[in-house]
């Protein structure tokens, strides 16, 4: 009997991920239809937007990589956001020819009020037609602009383009690591996005009209505060585009001691969120409010290194116990594993990638052992640190 009682909440704990996962990866390999209509009385103007804390290491490479990308584009129009830095970011930014607005608010700290404080700034400033995001750790691809300025031309809400790891062959972790990003910050929202759904935004690399932000202000400041602003689009009535053919891609810690403070935060945002979202969800579509069903059920999918070691607990449980549970967590496992390489294959992945995989239960195990850490930054006191690269 207790054997089918943890099989029950372990079936509870994945079957909504499980769901989610063979509908964003049946999605994302349909054939696409449509194309985007783009308006022919000009390009819109865009701000470029890169929210900064203690990155004088990086910034420069950053904006050297936006300024290669699309020489037309004017430095007038890149605005670095120095965010509480205690180093030389606001100048390096300044010898790039860029503008620099300083933010120095010590009780105010993180992303989401950096963001806030550069939107609201240059709304009054300037009429731009849009706001594009970049990390101040990132570098992007050729045709990053030109896709953002096709996109808003188009009359688009928003826009989130991929999402990559930087030199993802620096070892093992960054590997995997590339592989977990292939599958959340592309496959899915190609999912999405052939489904006709909002795609979501994930932080770096998104756009937003000005029409979008003065009827939905980024006033959102949680750790994962992208999350949070997305499921105020949707509530409005507003819808992401994905941008496929063009990425952000940004260096991410290489070794596990740099890498899991980054891990805490990002996880126990995300734990935090279900925690204080799921149960409002659930009685929005319990309502009516169908387009909040398929953001539950990706706020209910556990990071893959959890969704993955539940559903082999449950298959070593259901042995014993349930040929029930037994049969579901062996279609789950398929449905896992068809996800993982469909995103290898989308983002074109070769055999040393194929042989970290290998290497995954340590990962795992890694991330398992890291569960008090998570979960003491899935409180409400948490705050934002920066991750060392």
């Amino acid at each position: 009997m207790l054997f089918v009682l943890i099989c029950l909440i372990l079936l509870i704990l994945t079957l909504p991920g499980t769901v989610e996962l063979l509908f964003l990866t049946v999605s994302a390999i349909r054939k696409k239809s449509g194309t985007m209509e783009i308006a022919e009385d000009g390009l819109p103007e865009l701000a470029i937007v890169i929210p900064a804390h203690n990155e004088e290491v990086g910034i420069s490479k950053t904006l050297s990589s936006l300024q290669n990308c699309n020489p037309s584009l004017s430095n007038q129009n890149i605005y670095v956001i120095a965010d509480n830095c205690n180093d030389n970011t606001a100048a390096v930014s300044e010898q790039m020819g860029v503008n620099v607005l300083v933010r120095v608010n010590e009780e105010e700290r993180g992303k989401g009020y950096a963001l806030n404080y550069a939107f609201s700034h240059l709304q009054a400033k300037k009429k731009y037609d849009a706001f594009v995001v970049v990390d101040a750790d990132t570098t992007v691809d050729a045709n990053f602009i030109s896709s953002y300025q096709d996109l808003f031309a188009s009359g688009a809400d928003a826009g989130q383009c991929s999402y990559r790891v930087d030199h993802y062959q620096t070892n093992t972790r960054t590997r995997l690591m590339n592989i977990a990003f292939l599958g959340i910050n592309h496959l899915r929202p190609l999912g999405r996005e052939k489904a006709g759904l909002s795609v979501g935004i994930v932080g770096n690399g998104f756009g937003l009209s000005s029409g979008t932000l003065l009827e939905i202000p980024y006033d959102s400041y949680s750790i994962v505060e992208d999350l949070e602003y997305h499921l105020r689009l949707i509530r409005a009535g507003k819808k992401v585009v994905f941008l496929e053919h063009t990425a952000v891609r940004s260096e991410m810690p290489s070794t596990a001691k740099d890498a899991e403070s980054q891990r805490a935060r990002w996880e126990g945002g995300r734990f935090k969120m279900i925690r204080q979202i799921a149960p409002k969800l659930c009685m929005e579509v319990m309502r009516g409010k169908f387009r909040m069903l398929e953001p539950l059920l990706e706020l209910l999918l556990l990071p893959l290194a959890y969704h993955l070691m539940f559903l082999l607990l449950l298959m070593a449980l259901a042995w014993f116990s349930n040929v029930g549970f037994l049969v579901y967590s062996f279609l789950a496992m398929i449905i896992f594993v068809l996800h993982v390489f469909v995103a290898m294959y989308l983002g074109g992945c070769d055999k040393l990638d194929v042989l970290a995989l290998f290497k995954a239960p340590g990962y795992i195990l890694w991330k398992v052992l890291k569960l008090g850490k998570i979960f003491k930054m899935s409180r409400d006191d948490a705050g934002w640190q920066r991750t060392k690269r």
